[in-house]
């Protein structure tokens, strides 16, 4: 989403014919207000629409004009909401524009493969990339505000809904087989005999440090972190809310070049050391000893669960023993309701072959995934069949509203439109 409407140099690495086929790869395409949006600029979104709609322009060429005029009127109408988001006053966050271009730089490290690659490409350092995509990554924001703003104000009444569903029932799109699901997570932890060798491991490297040897030597070394041992052990910045509430109380509290005391995470040990402090955000590097739970912490766990289990069969409430004990953080607090999924497209495997014997209101044996060993309580389903106000009151309203909004939305840029001078350059 964040690279949708980004002049994505890193396009012309995956269309270079077509982009170097144009006959204008420069000048003015048009005018808005005292705007104007140039050809490169418009080249460039038209080969992102061509990559999002997986038309290959190679073997297509005739429909790049096509994909051109679409690119057009989208940059046209992204200048007049940015026009009307300045007259309105509105402002975005520095954090949330250092936000969304973190996210761009993840993004093109996906592509690219390394933030090194994208520094040889670009030819100067992330820092410099960065900021020369601030100032369009903060328009982006105020015009996502500005929409954001007039959208919530849009409401749609009971009978909407039902002239809607009137007016489109024979087109609704079928209600797949649905499951209503909620969990308990139980993590795998480490106990005993290996968190003890874990911990003595991370002590005999904080000495070592402390006695003067290098910090990011020792963690290409020992860390068993692999995303950050290779770079030293660097993180880069980050912002209260990026790392678990253990790593973070201890990084932020250190001064600069000092090294922490042993930190424990659900990750393991660190050992963290304050790099560079800019306002709300840090640099740090740390060494990772992992904690490698042993078949018996996998056993420990299971059985917990089977208890849990039991309890509510007996009685207990499923929502509370989930706030009690899911290691979920995401869903305990919402007593580990997951919500509705289509059967076919559950992304855990072992989810689906659980459910697959089960009726509503069963509750499953403890069964291991990748995050750990869960119980599943089968809350509702819904069989293949037409939506109905009865049964699908909820998604269909959702349905109106979003028709509503956007005709609503369409109607007043319109409006704005009428007010603003255009000038299409052919």
């Amino acid at each position: 989403m964040f690279a949708r409407k980004t002049v994505n140099i890193l396009l012309l690495l995956l269309l270079p014919g077509i982009l170097l086929a144009q006959e204008k790869l420069d000048g003015i395409a048009a005018i808005v207000g005292d705007e104007i949006i140039l050809y490169s600029e418009l080249n460039q979104f038209a080969a992102q629409l061509a990559i999002q709609n997986k038309i290959d322009l190679q073997k297509e060429p005739q429909k790049f004009e096509e994909l051109k005029k679409k690119a057009r009127e989208n940059l046209i109408v992204q200048k007049i909401l940015l026009a009307k988001a300045i007259e309105d006053t509105i402002t975005v966050d520095d954090v949330r524009v250092e936000d969304m271009l973190d996210g761009q730089i993840k993004q093109w490290v996906r592509q690219l493969g390394s933030e090194k690659k994208i520094e040889e490409y670009f030819g100067m350092p992330i820092s410099k990339i960065k900021r020369q995509f601030r100032d369009e990554v903060k328009n982006r924001l105020m015009v996502e505000t500005l929409q954001g703003q007039y959208v919530r104000k849009i409401t749609i009444t009971r009978p909407e809904v039902e002239q809607f569903y009137r007016s489109m029932k024979d087109s609704l799109p079928e209600m797949r087989d649905m499951v209503h699901i909620k969990h308990i997570l139980r993590e795998i932890r480490a106990g005993g005999s290996g968190r003890e060798k874990a911990l003595k491991k991370a002590k005999e490297i904080r000495q070592k440090l402390l006695d003067g040897a290098d910090f990011a030597e020792m963690a290409k070394q020992y860390s068993e972190d692999p995303g950050s041992a290779k770079r030293g052990g660097e993180l880069g910045l980050i912002k209260r809310g990026d790392f678990v509430k253990e790593f973070e109380e201890a990084a932020f509290n250190l001064k600069k070049g000092k090294i922490s005391d042993i930190v424990e995470t659900k990750l393991g040990f660190h050992i963290i050391e304050l790099l560079e402090r800019r306002g709300e955000r840090i640099n740090v590097r740390h060494i990772l000893i992992r904690l490698q739970p042993t078949t018996q912490d996998a056993e420990r766990t299971r059985e917990f669960l089977s208890v849990v289990r039991d309890s509510i069969i007996l009685g207990a409430d499923f929502g509370e023993m989930a706030r009690k004990y899911s290691d979920d953080a995401t869903t305990a607090e919402n007593g580990g309701d997951l919500g509705w999924f289509e059967t076919n497209q559950l992304q855990v495997k072992e989810f689906k072959t659980t459910l697959k014997n089960m009726r509503v209101g069963d509750i499953s044996k403890p069964f291991r995934t990748n995050f750990g060993y869960h119980i599943l309580l089968l809350a509702d389903k819904r069989e293949k069949g037409k939506l109905t106000l009865e049964k699908d009151w909820h998604q269909i309203e959702q349905m109106a509203l979003t028709q509503k909004q956007g005709k609503e939305m369409q109607a007043w840029i319109d409006k704005l439109r009428k007010n603003v001078y255009v000038e299409i350059k052919e």
